[in-house]
């Protein structure tokens, strides 16, 4: 029986601090400035939405799931992508452009992207697809991969 090492890292993010800020500010305007009652509840609706996305945004884990790599925001898990071992065919180092922005996007031509915090990331290929993992952890995430698909 082949015996795999274990991954698991989490990196974290400030920008949810900005996102906090930005509710509290709708939700207190909503509160203090005269306005109509449609109006009010809708800031705060909008405000409960952004408290509810900062706690989804506050890190990303990415970790092994045995068959699959789990890439994770968190701690309220709303959004994640599992990635297969055996579907990724090449692994390497790169850095995410100002296009690619934070948080999970997708490029024409550049594919996936699922990162929170600066440009270094893993550039996985699963054939003719390309996911971008950001990470503070690309030598290890990098060599981590490289040793699943090996295998």
């Amino acid at each position: 029986m082949l015996s795999f090492m274990q991954y698991e890292h989490t990196q974290r993010s400030p920008l949810y601090l900005v996102v906090y800020l930005t509710g509290g500010i709708m939700a207190a305007t909503a509160w203090a400035v005269p306005m109509p009652t449609s109006i009010a509840l809708l800031l705060v609706g909008i405000a409960a939405i952004m408290v509810l996305l900062a706690e989804s945004f506050r890190y990303l884990r990415v970790r092994d799931e045995g068959e699959r790599l789990a890439v994770r925001y968190g701690p309220i898990p709303l959004f994640f992508k599992r990635i297969r071992y055996a579907d990724i065919t090449d692994v390497e180092p790169d850095r995410t452009k100002i296009i690619d922005g934070w948080g999970i996007h997708y490029i024409v031509g550049r594919g996936w992207t699922f990162n929170l915090w600066g440009f270094d990331c893993v550039k996985l290929t699963l054939g003719r697809k390309v996911i971008r993992v950001g990470t503070d952890d690309v030598e290890n995430l990098t060599e981590f991969l490289r040793s699943r698909i090996a295998g």
